[in-house]
C-alpha cells in the first residue's frame, strides 16, 4: 500500500513538473503561520484596538485635565460660529452645523488615535453637500428636503468609511499623494472664498455655485448693486485679520506674554461675531419692513436644542438618485481627515492608526444621522487651534461638546441677529489659510516637477470646472504617474569604485552606475568597469509584469552590443540569416569587430531594490537567459545578489535559477499561456552542485550565510561579483589548458610524421 501511495505521489509530481529532489523553499504554510502566531490573542487585540480610549482613560490625571479643559473650551468658542457658517455653505439651516459639531467632537473622542484632531463641519465637505443637494433637487425637484439629503449622505459615506476601517483597508488612502491633496484643497479653498464673497458684499442675482471663474467674474460685474451687508461683512473680515496680525506681532515683541496674545487671537471669531450681532440688533430692530424683511440679511430664528433626534430616514430612491455623487463625498470625508491627523501626528511626535481613524469617522457620521447631523470630518483650522492650546488627550472633545450644547440650548435667541455677511467673513478668514503658500508650491517643484504639474492641474480643473472634477483629476493623474513609474523603472549597469579610509586603513568596494549621474557621484572619481565577460546590473523596482520587458530589453541589448557572438556569422550567407538580422554594413569586417569583444561568462543581478517578482518576471528572466546564451552560443552564469525575500528566492528557483543546474535541463517557459507539448521537462533529480561554485566561503566559517544548495544566490553584491570573477578565472584557465593540450597534440603528430 505504501509503495502504491509513493508511486501515485511520484506520478503527481511528474504531472505538475515538481522535481523529485526539490530545493527547500518557503511555503504557503509558512505564510499562513506568519499571519498570526496566536489567533486568540490577535483577535482580542483587534477588539481592544477598536476602543483606544481604554488604553489611556485609566491613566487620566489632573495635569491632563487642565490642558484638555483649556483646549476644549477654546475650540468650542470657535466651532460655534464656524459650524453655523459652514451650514450656510451646505445650504442648510444653521442649526444643522451645530448638530454636526456636537456629535463630531463627542463621539470621536471615544475612538480617536489623535489627540489634536477636531471633528465637525468643514468647508470643503459642506460645499460638496450643497452640490449634492442641488444635483438631486435639479433632477427630482421637491421630492426630498435638503436636511434629509445631507443626513443620508452622512449615513452612507460614514458606513462606507466604517467598513473600510474595519476591513483594515486604510492603506488605500496612501495611493493619493500629498501634492494631489494640496491641489484639490487649494482649488476648493479658492472656490469657497469666491462663493462667499457675494454673501460678504450682499450681492445677489447670479449663481454662486457655478464654476469658480464665473463666480469671480460675476462678483466684479455686480459690484454696483452691493448692499448694506458689505458694511458688516468687510468690517468683520478686516477686523479678523487685524486682530490676528496685531496679536502675532505682539507675541514676537513680548515673548513672555505669548500665550496671552495667542488666546486673544483665538477669540477673534467669537469677538467679531458678538460685535457684529450687537451692531445688527441696534440697526435692524426698528427697521423691519411690512413684508417682514430687515435691511440686511440675518439668521433670524434658530430652533432651540436638538430638534431632530430620531432614527434616520433612509430612502432607497434617494440613494439611487445621488449614487454618482457618493464616491467624491466619501473620498473627501476620509482623505481630508487622514491628511490632517497624520500631519498633527508628525508635528507632535505620535503615530496615528489610519484604519482606526476611519472607524472613528465612520462611527461619528453614522451615529450623527440620529441627531440630524450632516457629514463631518477633520478640520485643519480647529485642529491647529486645539494643538496650540495645549490639548493632552482626545477627551477635550467632551468640553467642546458641552460648549456647543450650551449654545444650542441657551444662546439661540441671540443667534437671531447674527448678520449673514459676518458668517461669510468667518468662512473666508478660515478657508483662506487652506490655500497652499508659494513656499509650499515651490517645494513640490523642487522635489518632483511632475507632482507640481499634478498640483497645478488639480487647482486649475477645480477653479474652471468643479471640485469633483478636480479631485478625480488629481487622483487619476497620481495613479497614472504611479503606473508610469512602475512600468518604466530605473536600471543601471554597474562598475566598481574602491574606497580607502585613511583613519582606519580600511579598503572596501562599492558598485555605482557606469554612466555618469549628475550630482550623485564626484566627476573626479574613476569608475572601474567589471572584468571583460561579466555584466553587473541593478534593477531598482519590483520585477512585475508591467516592467519586466524593460529588464529583458536592457540586458539583451547590452549583451548584443558589447559581447562577442558565439557563432562566426561572416561565413553565413544572407539567405541563411534570420529575417531580423540585417548583417554587417558594406565594407565592415563583421568577424573582426566581433572578435574584439569579450566572451560573455556571467551576468550579476543586484536584487537589493526588488521586493517582489511575479510569474511574468520569472519568465522574462528565463527569456533573457535563453537569448543571451543563444547569442554567446554557450552557457552563461546568472548570479543574484541581496535576495532578502524568501518568496523571491522561491520564484527564482522555480524558474531554474540559483541552483547551478544547466539551462539546457530547464524549461524555457515557467507557466506557458498556450502549452507546447513538445517542450523540455524538468530533470527528475537535481545534480549535486559543484562546491567550487559556492562564492567566497571561508574555511573558518562553520556555515555559509546563504544555503549551499543555491550557490548562485549571494548575500551581497561584492560576494556575487567575486564568485563570477572566480568562475571567469576558472574558465580562462580551462581554456588555456585546453589550448596547450591541443598544441602539444599537434606537435606530437608532426614529429611522428
Amino acid at each position: 500500500m505504501a509503495s502504491l501511495v509513493a508511486k501515485v505521489k511520484s506520478f503527481g509530481k511528474r504531472v505538475i513538473g515538481q522535481p523529485e529532489d526539490p530545493v527547500p523553499v518557503v511555503t504557503v504554510k509558512d505564510w499562513v503561520q506568519d499571519l498570526s502566531r496566536d489567533p486568540k490573542r490577535d483577535a482580542l487585540r483587534y477588539v481592544e484596538s477598536l476602543f483606544p480610549i481604554v488604553g489611556w482613560i485609566t491613566r487620566y490625571n489632573f495635569g491632563w485635565l487642565y490642558g484638555d479643559v483649556v483646549a476644549g473650551l477654546t475650540v468650542g468658542i470657535v466651532v460655534v460660529p464656524q459650524s453655523m457658517s459652514y451650514a450656510q455653505i451646505a445650504t442648510l439651516p444653521t442649526q444643522y452645523g451645530l448638530y454636526s459639531a456636537f456629535v463630531g467632537v463627542l463621539i470621536y473622542c471615544l475612538f480617536a488615535t489623535s489627540k489634536d484632531v477636531s471633528i465637525g463641519p468643514v468647508a470643503v465637505m459642506s460645499l460638496t453637500v450643497s452640490r449634492i443637494i442641488a444635483s438631486v433637487n435639479e433632477r427630482h425637484p421637491d421630492v426630498w428636503s435638503g436636511p434629509q439629503i445631507a443626513t443620508t449622505v452622512a449615513f452612507i459615506c460614514g458606513f462606507i468609511v466604517l467598513c473600510i476601517g474595519i476591513l483594515r483597508l486604510g492603506w488605500l488612502v496612501e495611493f493619493i499623494p500629498a501634492p494631489a491633496v494640496s491641489g484639490f484643497m487649494t482649488g476648493s479653498a479658492i472656490n469657497i472664498v469666491a462663493g462667499q464673497v457675494p454673501g460678504l458684499l450682499g450681492e445677489t442675482g447670479f449663481d454662486t455655485r457655478a464654476a469658480t471663474y464665473k463666480v469671480i467674474i460675476n462678483c466684479f460685474k455686480f459690484l454696483p448693486v452691493t448692499k448694506l451687508d458689505a458694511a458688516f461683512g468687510i468690517t468683520g473680515l478686516v477686523s479678523l485679520y487685524l486682530i490676528r496680525i496685531v496679536c502675532d506681532q505682539m507675541s514676537k515683541r513680548y515673548p513672555r506674554r505669548q500665550r496671552l496674545f495667542f488666546f486673544l487671537s483665538v477669540f477673534r471669531n467669537a469677538f467679531v461675531i458678538v460685535v457684529l450681532t450687537i451692531a445688527s440688533w441696534l440697526y435692524c430692530r426698528h427697521r423691519k419692513s411690512k413684508s417682514g424683511k430687515y435691511p440686511i440679511k440675518i439668521l433670524q430664528t434658530v430652533p432651540r436644542g436638538l430638534q431632530h433626534v430620531g432614527p434616520p430616514v433612509i430612502d432607497r430612491d434617494l440613494i439611487a438618485a445621488m449614487a454618482g455623487e457618493l464616491p467624491v463625498a466619501t473620498i473627501i470625508l476620509l482623505l481630508e481627515h487622514i491628511a490632517i491627523s497624520k500631519s498633527f501626528g508628525r508635528l507632535n511626535g505620535y503615530k496615528i492608526n489610519p484604519n482606526q481613524e476611519l472607524i472613528a469617522i465612520g462611527v461619528t457620521n453614522t451615529i450623527g444621522t440620529v441627531f440630524g447631523a450632516y457629514p463631518a470630518t477633520g478640520s485643519f483650522s480647529r485642529s491647529a487651534l486645539k494643538s496650540k492650546s495645549g490639548v493632552r488627550t482626545p477627551a477635550a472633545g467632551i468640553l467642546t461638546a458641552i460648549v456647543v450644547i450650551v449654545a444650542l440650548y441657551g444662546l439661540t435667541p441671540a443667534f437671531f441677529w447674527i448678520p449673514s455677511a459676518g458668517l461669510s467673513a468667518v468662512v473666508i478668514h478660515a478657508v483662506a489659510d487652506l490655500v497652499a503658500s508659494p513656499r509650499q508650491v515651490y517645494s513640490f517643484w523642487r522635489v518632483s516637477p511632475l507632482e507640481f504639474v499634478i498640483w497645478l492641474a488639480s487647482v486649475l480643473v477645480t477653479v474652471f470646472s468643479t471640485i469633483e472634477n478636480g479631485i478625480y483629476t488629481s487622483i487619476c493623474a497620481s495613479l497614472a504617474l504611479l503606473l508610469v513609474r512602475l512600468a518604466h523603472p530605473r536600471g543601471y549597469f554597474l562598475g566598481r569604485v574602491t574606497l580607502h579610509e585613511e583613519k582606519t586603513a580600511v579598503v572596501r568596494e562599492v558598485f555605482v552606475p557606469l554612466t555618469e549621474r549628475p550630482g550623485v557621484l564626484n566627476t573626479a572619481v574613476k569608475v572601474e568597469p567589471p572584468p571583460p565577460g561579466i555584466i553587473i546590473y541593478r534593477f531598482e523596482e519590483s520585477a512585475l509584469y508591467p516592467n519586466v520587458s524593460m529588464l529583458n530589453d536592457a540586458l539583451v541589448d547590452y549583451v548584443k552590443t558589447h559581447m562577442r557572438r558565439g557563432k562566426d556569422m561572416s561565413q553565413i550567407k544572407m539567405s541563411d540569416r534570420p529575417w531580423n538580422d540585417p548583417g554587417p554594413k558594406p565594407g565592415r569586417d563583421e568577424n573582426a569587430d566581433n572578435l574584439a569583444k569579450p566572451v560573455l561568462h556571467a551576468i550579476v543581478l543586484d536584487f537589493s531594490g526588488v521586493s517582489h517578482i511575479d510569474t511574468t518576471g520569472v519568465q522574462a528572466l528565463i527569456d533573457t537567459r535563453t537569448e543571451v546564451e543563444k547569442w554567446a552560443n554557450k552557457p552563461v552564469e546568472f548570479h543574484f545578489a541581496t535576495i532578502l525575500s524568501p518568496w523571491i528566492r522561491r520564484a527564482l528557483i522555480a524558474g531554474g535559477f540559483g541552483t547551478g543546474v544547466p539551462s539546457s535541463q530547464m524549461p524555457t517557459e515557467i507557466a506557458p499561456v498556450v502549452p507546447y507539448r513538445g517542450g523540455r521537462t524538468l530533470p527528475e533529480k537535481r545534480p549535486q552542485s559543484d562546491i567550487e561554485a559556492v562564492g567566497d566561503i571561508s574555511e573558518e566559517t562553520e556555515a555559509p550565510i546563504v544555503p549551499e544548495d543555491t550557490p548562485l544566490f549571494h548575500f551581497d553584491l561584492v560576494s556575487a561579483v567575486k564568485a563570477a570573477e572566480a568562475g571567469l578565472n576558472r574558465a580562462s584557465e580551462m581554456s588555456t589548458r585546453s589550448s596547450l593540450q591541443k598544441g602539444t597534440f599537434t606537435g606530437t603528430t608532426e614529429a611522428s610524421d
